[in-house]
């Protein structure tokens, strides 16, 4: 990245233009603010925490959101995904030094505050229709630990409360049909320790790769994160400009001037690598970018948990069926990752993820067959069909509850059943990889 051509407001561009000594576009940050360490928080879980976000030190005006002087707004290049929440972040750095790494986990000192705010759109046909949420702190604690916490706002913002445990809400949406209606989570305490590991270093979006981008600042100045920290010294190491360039970036998902695998190995960053790196979660695959892909264990790596799929892997190629890791995050059930924070599916993440998974060196691969009607309790007898998308594929069938292969029948009428019946299936065609065995449950009502 080229400093010298930062985006920057009209007000500041015509103000350098106007000073031809000044050779680099002005600095975000001109001062260090220094906070009190931990505003009003305690130093260290348990402890008494403030009932209101009010009364916290992080915000002058909790009504109109308007931040203490003390704190430093910052943004992710790739948010962990939200439920589609807009969030909005700072930093109330108290005196020290920032351990500064650019490929690793940043250290911050003791009474170091992370806040951060969610907004939901509420209506689909304006998404800049939002609702206050929650604000949650994330501090620093003096053991060299963290600790999260989680004020939900009242109806009419007026402030935030603080939660002793998890809530769930339903929140109704306006749709150009009508309404519709979306579960929101807001996270425990020990909830917050799920993700903020000290494996992961407690802190998790604020590290090089997800900080060395632009953000606007107060007073209309543009500049990039790590350009304006290290301006103000908050590095215990000293960069110069030139330096941002060759320092790790990931890759936002609608960024196409990066390649696809850029974006979707940004998007496993962001979104999977607290948990999935050495050290951390029971699995076979490390998650973190700036792992080189040959030595991620994704592509073709083995699972501990095969969710009954033959053939499966970390990530199979063309196959997104057989890739355990896909499965997992585009789906709501039990087995869902993450398998906290988030209550739906992010549908643009898994887009890119598939885009990716279908990019891969390979055979074609055949989907599952679609059975007809979903398994479950029938009265008398039940038609059941099945389908293939692929033109020319052959279906082979059981109903005995083994596993179809090309010694079974070939499915060319419906199937009649009458008793308790397990329907199996799998699709197969000369050039393609077979299909995975899709299976529905038949039982009799009474």
């Amino acid at each position: 990245m080229n400093m010298h051509h930062s985006r920057m407001s009209l007000a500041a561009a015509a103000l350098f233009l106007a000073t031809p000594a000044i050779a680099d576009p002005p600095y975000g940050l001109n001062a260090r603010p220094l906070p009190k360490p931990y505003l009003s928080m305690p130093k260290q879980a348990p402890g008494k925490f403030p009932a209101l976000l009010s009364q916290t030190g992080a915000f002058e005006d909790v009504r109109t959101l308007s931040p203490s002087k003390a704190l430093i707004p910052y943004d992710l290049i790739l948010a962990f995904w939200s439920d589609g929440a807009a969030k909005s972040r700072w930093i109330s750095l108290p005196a020290g030094k920032v351990g500064f790494s650019p490929d690793s986990e940043w250290k911050f000192p003791a009474g170091t505050v992370f806040i951060k705010h969610f907004d939901l759109p509420v209506d689909d046909t304006n998404p800049s229709i939002r609702r206050r949420l929650e604000t949650r702190l994330l501090v620093r604690d003096q053991n060299g630990g963290v600790y999260g916490v989680t004020y939900k706002w009242r109806p009419d913002n007026s402030d935030a409360d603080l939660l002793t445990d998890a809530v769930t809400e339903r929140i109704t949406i306006k749709t150009a049909t009508g309404t519709r209606e979306q579960t929101w989570y807001y996270p425990s305490r020990k909830d917050c320790l799920t993700c903020h590991t000290a494996n992961a270093g407690g802190v998790l979006g604020v590290k090089t790769r997800q900080m060395n981008r632009d953000i606007a600042y107060p007073g209309g100045i543009s500049d990039n994160q790590l350009r304006a920290w290290n301006h103000v010294g908050l590095f215990d190491a000293v960069l110069s400009d030139s330096d941002l360039g060759s320092l790790p970036t990931l890759a936002a998902p609608t960024d196409t001037t990066r390649s696809l695998e850029d974006r979707a190995r940004s998007y496993l960053d962001a979104n999977c690598a607290q948990c999935h790196r050495p050290g951390g979660t029971v699995a076979n695959f490390d998650a973190r970018y700036t792992t080189p892909l040959a030595k991620q264990g994704l592509i073709e790596g083995p699972v501990v948990i095969d969710e009954n799929i033959d053939r499966s892997r970390v990530i199979a190629p063309k196959d997104i069926w057989r890739s355990i890791l896909y499965m997992r995050a585009d789906t709501n059930d039990p087995i869902r990752m993450p398998p906290v924070a988030r209550m739906t599916i992010d549908t643009a993440g898994m887009d890119l993820l598939r885009q990716w998974i279908d990019s891969m060196p390979g055979p074609p691969v055949l989907p599952p067959p679609v059975i007809s009607p979903a398994g479950g309790q029938f009265e008398k007898s039940v038609h059941v069909t099945l389908k293939e998308a692929e033109p020319g594929a052959v279906i082979h069938y059981t109903t005995d509850g083994s596993e179809p292969t090309t010694t079974d029948p070939v499915y060319s009428a419906p199937l009649q059943v009458t008793e308790a019946q397990v329907v199996r299936a799998r699709a197969y065609k000369a050039g393609f990889t077979r299909s995975i065995t899709a299976q529905q449950v038949f039982v009799p009502a009474g």
